[in-house]
């Protein structure tokens, strides 16, 4: 019998003309020891879902059902008070920004006691402090006796989504709804998290995985349903939909996962950039951009950098460690390792946010380590950053203007002129002059994402540091963004440091790329060499856990994906 069963699911927010429907009329069961996984675009409905099974579509929201029962329980009749019950102990949530969703002021550990104490599932502290250590250790935190009395911003951001995923176990639910839990982790973790969502699946628990990553979903899932503006437009067993898809959006998903076989081709079925004055493509230009023959002078040139911090318990980190690179001009260098490699820190050292303790970093040939803040932001300029999650580094209450115009502050612009340089910078990025008045909330993921790009380039830079610009994106928005930054690399002569855990978008947009491990550099290369012929054991240990976890890599789950995309194509 069906753990869950969902029948005519509707969820609409607000009321009269203006009325957004955002789920409109989906069905499904899910029984004990099975995984379904919903896939879709950023607005199509799978996280509204998600929440409205638990109860949490929102006040402004009006959700009904002809059926939506967990077991014997119909749950359109809970009352807030039985809906606490409920969640955490019959449903067990798995959220993917954890950045936000955990308490900056308190330990993790308070984070996974609450759902312990809030159920009644342990009669003492020393209890409670032993079952999180369990929770920690299952989820893959190493020294969980430690890390649990730190802070969220203490934490890598792997580690802040395990502590996620610790909660949402704590009260051993029967059903458990992951919503994008692996996202924000290296291939070695996520390898590790979707073994133990296995485990839990094996064991008994019915899971619900609603992601946008096409390749855990062949991994995971035993069904897979696919969501476009509200409804499910196809559904069926993973093999089959991921294999012979029959609808022509669930093809178009499928077209856009990045694999070896499509390194420097285009993603995204049309053209991502709208072509504007700021921004043009020569007429003949290649696949993969060419970089200079002889440049005078790398980019970036990283030498025996090094960067320690203090632990809250008195002990000291050496999160980078002696770590030497050379980023030539107009090529892009990726910087791939586990959570907690340094791959950041080294940004963060890159960028000038940290200053080393030993080592130097020059751009243009040029100090930019060690030398007096007064004397380098008159060059920062020279370097834009993309961050991983524009919706947390965008301040709410400003919209599209403000936040770009504040990185034109050094330049001297009259009022017109800083309004066509902002027009020209979304229209670089595909964006239209309506978006100039948006605030953040106004827009979706890959819509934010756009403009952190043209934030980036408002300065006219010669270097980019991204630092996982696509781990949070849907793979159609994911395909659009790596055209983009292909295009931009190629019309501008941008010098990118690519930083991910993603191996096949790194495979996909980097001309080199360099290994990190426990803070240093194990293994640096061209693409094809280093994933085509590993020589350091944490390399070959990144793509075993990438063959694992489905990440596309020769004999994988890219076996079922690759021939929809032919069809696609």
């Amino acid at each position: 019998m069906p753990v869950l069963r969902v029948d005519d699911l509707h969820v609409r927010f607000g009321r009269g003309p203006d009325a957004v429907a955002a789920v409109r009329g989906i069905g499904f069961e899910l029984s004990a020891g099975r995984c379904l996984a919903i896939v879709g675009e950023s607005g199509s409905g799978k996280s509204v879902t998600a929440r409205a099974l638990l109860g949490l579509a929102g006040p402004t929201a009006e959700v009904r059902a002809a059926t939506l029962r967990l077991g014997d329980t119909d749950l359109t009749r809970l009352s807030p008070r039985a809906w606490r019950a409920v969640r955490g102990r019959e449903i067990g949530l798995i959220l993917q920004d954890a950045l936000t969703s955990l308490d900056p002021l308190r330990p993790v550990a308070a984070e996974v006691v609450d759902t312990l104490r809030a159920h009644r599932l342990t009669r003492s502290r020393g209890e409670a402090a032993a079952e999180v250590d369990e929770l920690l250790r299952a989820v893959g935190i190493d020294d969980p006796e430690v890390r649990k009395a730190m802070r969220p911003h203490q934490l890598s951001g792997g580690q802040r989504q395990r502590v996620l995923i610790a909660t949402a176990l704590a009260g051993g639910p029967r059903v458990i709804i992951a919503d994008e839990p692996t996202t924000a982790l290296d291939v070695t973790v996520q390898a590790r998290i979707l073994r133990l969502l296995r485990t839990l699946r094996d064991d008994g628990a019915a899971l619900l995985l609603i992601s946008h990553d096409l390749a855990v979903v062949a991994d995971i899932a035993d069904t897979v349903a696919v969501m476009h503006e509200g409804r499910i437009v196809e559904q069926g067993p993973t093999a089959e939909i991921l294999r012979t898809p029959k609808h022509s959006y669930t093809q178009r998903l499928l077209a856009a996962v990045p694999t070896p076989d499509r390194r420097g081709q285009r993603l995204s079925p049309t053209e991502s950039v709208h072509r504007g004055s700021s921004v043009q493509k020569p007429a003949s230009s290649p696949d993969r951009p060419s970089r200079p023959d002889h440049p005078v002078s790398p980019a970036v040139s990283v030498s025996g950098l090094s960067r320690s911090f203090r632990l809250p318990d008195g002990g000291v980190l050496r999160a980078v460690r002696d770590v030497s690179f050379d980023l030539p001009v107009g090529s892009t260098l990726g910087l791939v390792g586990e959570s907690g490699s340094g791959k950041s820190t080294t940004a963060a050292l890159v960028l000038g946010l940290l200053e080393p303790d030993a080592g130097t970093v020059t751009i243009d040939g040029e100090p930019w380590s060690g030398v007096p803040e007064k004397v380098r932001r008159p060059r920062r300029a020279q370097i834009g950053v993309i961050w991983q999650d524009p919706a947390s580094s965008f301040d709410p209450r400003w919209d599209v203007t403000r936040i770009i115009g504040e990185a034109l502050h050094g330049r001297e612009l009259s009022a017109p002129a800083r309004r066509r340089t902002i027009l020209d910078l979304l229209d670089a990025v595909g964006l239209p002059a309506a978006f100039e008045h948006r605030r953040p909330g106004e827009m979706s993921g890959g819509q934010r994402q756009r403009v952190a790009i043209a934030r980036a380039l408002a300065t006219d830079p010669a270097v980019l540091i991204c630092d996982e610009p696509v781990s949070a994106l849907d793979v159609t928005i994911q395909a659009q963004i790596l055209d983009l930054l292909t295009d931009l690399k190629a019309a501008r002569g941008l010098s990118m440091l690519f930083v991910s855990h993603d191996l096949s978008v790194v495979q996909h947009v980097s001309d080199t790329v360099a290994v990190m491990s426990a803070g240093r550099i194990v293994e640096r290369g061209d693409v094809e060499e280093v994933f085509d012929t590993p020589r350091h054991d944490v390399t070959r240990a990144l793509l075993s856990a990438a063959r694992h976890t489905g990440q596309p890599q020769a004999g994988t789950s890219e076996d079922l994906i690759r021939p929809a995309m032919s069809s696609a194509e």
